[in-house]
């Protein structure tokens, strides 16, 4: 038996944990910022930056296919949902204050969860790059 490559799996699997991370992340969205407009919002964007990166995937030199791309996708949009984790109490406070018609100028985030949600895409797209391949 070869090494676990997820591309070989039928497309439907891939499909769903496409459309696992995507209400995982919308999911994630509409619980700490309570804006429905906003997750709708996120939603179009996901299905929208899905689909550009099967074109983009095919357009390469290397052709990659829609079942790497989607695999590459669910582990991104997964790594996108974790590295949002330690901004909750923060994105819950911010959307309170907007419900009540309070508007900052800068919205301040620590930079360690920036830190934090960066590298959680990086080394899931770098799982991704490896399962996918």
């Amino acid at each position: 038996m070869g090494p676990l490559v997820l591309a070989r799996l039928p497309l439907i699997y891939l499909i769903m944990m496409a459309t696992f991370a995507t209400l995982l992340l919308c999911l994630a969205v509409d619980r700490w910022m309570k804006v429905r407009k906003l997750t709708l919002m996120f939603f179009a964007l996901s299905i929208a930056s899905c689909l550009g990166m099967i074109a983009v995937g095919k357009a390469q030199w290397q052709h990659w296919n829609a079942h790497q791309m989607l695999i590459l996708y669910s582990f991104a949009w997964t790594g996108l949902a974790i590295g949002f984790l330690p901004y909750r109490k923060i994105l819950l406070q911010y959307s309170e204050e907007f419900r009540n018609g309070i508007k900052r100028e800068q919205y301040q985030y620590p930079r360690k969860y920036q830190i934090f949600t960066l590298s959680s895409v990086i080394v899931m797209c770098f799982l991704a790059f490896i399962l996918a391949s």
